[in-house]
């Protein structure tokens, strides 16, 4: 199998090429992706192959294109919307969560809505409080909705194309901060399948879970224990939901222990669910009570020094790890 080597966003804009390729109803609709090549350059070029009756440029008004593309996928089109942030989401959350979400419920199954809402999500570099949440955890609790959040260029390639393909509303979370980080991804068509963690690591002493960005922290946190003997055995669960309990129930009967890691607030989050489940399915064989580590309970302070205190670093991680095997 012959590989290139490209960066996130050249993954992640093969895949919307390629299925445009594949499937004439695909269309990429939202701020700045024609005229402008992508306000992180993920759509480059793509004004120029495919014209701007499938590459559109929009108002700045999400909650209008976010219906219009509904619409259009409820009527045969299978749109692709990037939000310029997921923080701006939150204006096109109505036609979301009550329309996108529940049409295909509403109506019989008459109204299939084929539809990926795609951008960046979580902290970037100083961009302060409105633009620094994590919507994962939000979106994850109202049925309909798949949400996926990968940590590399081959997984973001893989599910993007699944996400397109797929017949239900889903959300594909990106971060701003991995756009650049570069990968040797296959050269010839692939696809990673939604609802399936990924073990990055074996290791025997104790399961960390997380996902996106945190999964990169997660690996130098473990990289840094193997010095000392202690093997990590690593999950990305690349689909939050629905997630593959499976994978990580498997892990935790292993190892008797576990930390989880995620960008988002700790009150209800990700790790929260998973917490949870773990409990649910294999409690009998923790061995000591499960750690998270996650943002702490404030809004995201602009000063870098505020900004590094709030988010989890790999010092934390480490931190967890040895609370929790101690």
């Amino acid at each position: 199998m012959s590989m290139q080597t490209v960066e996130l966003r050249e993954a992640l804009r093969q895949a919307l090429d390629e299925e445009m390729q594949r499937d004439p109803a695909v269309l990429v609709m939202g701020e700045e992706v024609a005229e402008y090549n992508g306000a992180y350059k993920v759509t480059k070029g793509m004004l120029d192959k495919w014209g701007d009756a499938r590459v559109v440029d929009t108002p700045i008004s999400e909650l209008g294109f976010a219906g219009l593309c509904i619409g259009a996928a409820m009527t045969g089109l299978r749109p692709v919307v990037e939000f310029m942030s997921f923080n701006f989401s939150f204006v096109a959350i109505d036609q979301i969560l009550s329309n996108a979400i529940k049409m295909y419920y509403m109506s019989g199954n008459r109204f299939s809505v084929p539809i990926v809402f795609r951008g960046p999500n979580g902290a970037a570099a100083q961009v302060s409080s409105q633009h620094s949440h994590c919507v994962e955890a939000l979106y994850s609790n109202f049925p309909g909705l798949i949400v996926l959040a990968p940590s590399n260029p081959y997984d973001a390639k893989g599910l993007l194309k699944s996400a397109i393909r797929n017949n239900n509303p889903v959300i594909f979370l990106e971060c701003e901060l991995t756009y650049g980080d570069k990968m040797e991804i296959p050269t010839q068509e692939y696809l990673v399948p939604i609802g399936k963690a990924k073990v990055v690591r074996e290791g025997i002493h104790v399961t960390v879970v997380s996902h996106s960005r945190m999964v990169l922290l997660c690996k130098q946190a473990a990289d840094e224990l193997q010095k000392r003997g202690i093997q990590v055995e690593l999950i990305d669960l690349r689909t939050i939901k629905p997630l593959d309990i499976t994978t990580i129930v498997e892990s935790v009967k292993k190892t008797h222990f576990c930390v989880l890691v995620e960008e988002g607030h700790i009150f209800a989050g990700v790790c929260a669910e998973v917490g949870f489940q773990i409990m649910e399915h294999c409690f009998e064989y923790l061995d000591a009570p499960i750690k998270r580590v996650a943002q702490r309970e404030t809004p995201m302070p602009y000063s870098k020094l505020l900004e590094k205190e709030t988010l989890p670093t790999k010092e934390r991680i480490l931190q967890a790890i040895e609370e929790v095997l101690a």
